[in-house]
């Protein structure tokens, strides 16, 4: 059937909680093509330890933005939403509905609303830059904050160049949303989108979501995590290692702790970033929610906010 309206079908939800299965189910149904939003899938040779599709999930639906970064690149919210709208109106040529998949919440904010309001900045980076800000001083955030957009800060008046916490609050902004100051002054209230997102997120009883991640941590032990992490050991510092799972590993191989304490940080690090996906996922009223194994019930969901009476394809 014809569709003249756009659409791009939203999966979400936090980590091992089943959006992979039910997400190849509805390509397949749909024959459409998958845009991964998960940002530590996009790494190559992180593969273990993000749970990234099989080789034979790939072969069934055609993704994108799994591994098209190298583990040193640095990539952001700003940069995925520039690069994946251009991807959806390329796939929207083909198909007038686009798969979007994934747990990485401010990605898929930034594809779906665009930044109307000024990010959130992770605490830690606001704590990395305070520490900057101690250890080297005023001119150290100056001179970030002019490498990062020198007009803007050539037009702040003297007191703002000399307030550190107005710095720091920049500086993050900046780093997070891939985005000039002065561009994200300039952003309207609304980001229009030339399609519409239906938005369907995945949840299940929090016992069984916990059981869910401990037992993935245990598979990913056992086929290999910590290979993995020491052939990346070389790229601890940079932005993609920052991850849970491989800071873990990569402390332990740098004797910190024994193997024992690593995989119980693993498991307790990922409970608490479930439990900081839903806390995102709730604030937002558009996203309508499922059991993973109700996939009659979403896709009659699907139907009826597309208003098609017989049938999708």
């Amino acid at each position: 059937m014809s569709i003249e309206k756009k659409y791009l079908l939203v999966i979400l939800g936090p980590t091992a909680v089943g959006k992979t299965n039910l997400t190849l189910q509805l390509a397949q149904e749909l024959k459409a093509e998958i845009i991964s939003c998960d940002s530590r899938q996009m790494y190559q040779k992180m593969n273990i330890g993000t749970a990234k599709p099989s080789e034979e999930e790939l072969q069934l639906v055609r993704h994108h933005f799994i591994d098209n970064l190298t583990v040193t690149d640095e990539y952001n919210a700003g940069k995925f939403e520039k690069d994946a709208l251009l991807k959806i109106e390329s796939l929207h040529k083909k198909n007038n509905i686009v798969l979007m998949a994934g747990g990485s919440g401010l990605y898929i904010n930034a594809v779906c609303y665009g930044f109307d309001d000024l990010p959130k900045v992770d605490a830690s980076l606001k704590h990395e830059w305070i520490q900057n800000f101690e250890e080297k001083g005023l001119e150290f955030l100056q001179a970030k904050v002019i490498e990062l957009d020198k007009n803007y800060f050539e037009n702040l008046s003297n007191d703002e160049q000399k307030n550190p916490q107005r710095l720091i609050r920049m500086i993050g902004l900046m780093l997070t949303s891939g985005k000039k100051m002065s561009d994200l002054k300039k952003i309207s209230s609304k980001n229009k989108r030339p399609f519409e997102c239906i938005m369907i997120g995945l949840n299940i009883d929090r016992t069984l979501l916990y059981n869910r991640i401990n037992q993935r941590v245990d598979e990913m032990i056992e086929n290999g995590l910590e290979n993995e992490v020491k052939k990346l050991l070389p790229f601890s510092k940079h932005n993609s290692m920052k991850t849970v799972g491989y800071q873990e590993v990569a402390s332990y191989l740098n004797n910190e702790y024994d193997l024992e304490e690593a995989i119980r940080l693993i498991k307790r690090n990922s409970r608490r970033y479930a439990k900081r996906q839903m806390t995102w996922f709730r604030k937002d009223k558009n996203v309508k929610w499922f059991h993973p194994k109700e996939y009659e019930n979403i896709l009659n969901f699907i139907k009826k906010k597309m208003s098609l009476k017989q049938g999708l394809v």
